[in-house]
């Protein structure tokens, strides 16, 4: 394991997130599924905790109940590199969520990722002040991120 691992409260969804992510993100794995016992706050026999990976990252989850919720203040940073990439996680990682800008969206789960050109970064530290201005001005009108405006702009 990681030194750093990100862990992930859930309600009560855990097992139909970490199916839903690892169908999404080629080299991914269920690695390890506990399940609660008498007296835990589910009820016995339901997903307790996970861990998982998805494509290089490993990650570990619980159902912890109701008290806890994602927030936009953490998201999944995915790094694309083709609009094809962009266009298929965008979608994927969408359905049942809530699309909104710059390469942002919250999936089914409520957990916040963004989408983005691997070279987005790049382009908006442009040495050419001016250069990197026009890219976020761009970045700024879209919801789905498009490599190829935010180049041209």
């Amino acid at each position: 394991m990681k030194k750093i691992t990100p862990f992930l409260w859930f309600d009560n969804n855990l097992e139909e997130a970490i199916h839903f992510y690892t169908s999404i993100f080629k080299n991914s794995v269920i690695q390890n599924i506990s399940y609660y016992g008498e007296g835990g706050p589910m009820p016995k026999g339901s997903v307790m905790s996970a861990s998982f990976h998805l494509d290089g990252q490993d990650f570990l989850g619980m159902n912890g109940g109701p008290m806890f919720s994602f927030t936009p203040a953490i998201s999944m940073f995915v790094n694309c590199h083709s609009q094809e990439e962009i266009d298929e996680f965008w979608e994927k990682l969408a359905q049942g969520g809530e699309k909104s800008r710059c390469g942002w969206l919250k999936d089914k789960f409520g957990l916040s990722w963004q989408v983005v050109p691997a070279d987005l970064s790049r382009l908006l530290n442009h040495n050419d002040p001016e250069k990197a201005a026009r890219v976020m001005s761009a970045m700024m009108k879209m919801d789905k991120l498009d490599i190829k405006t935010l180049k041209d702009a």
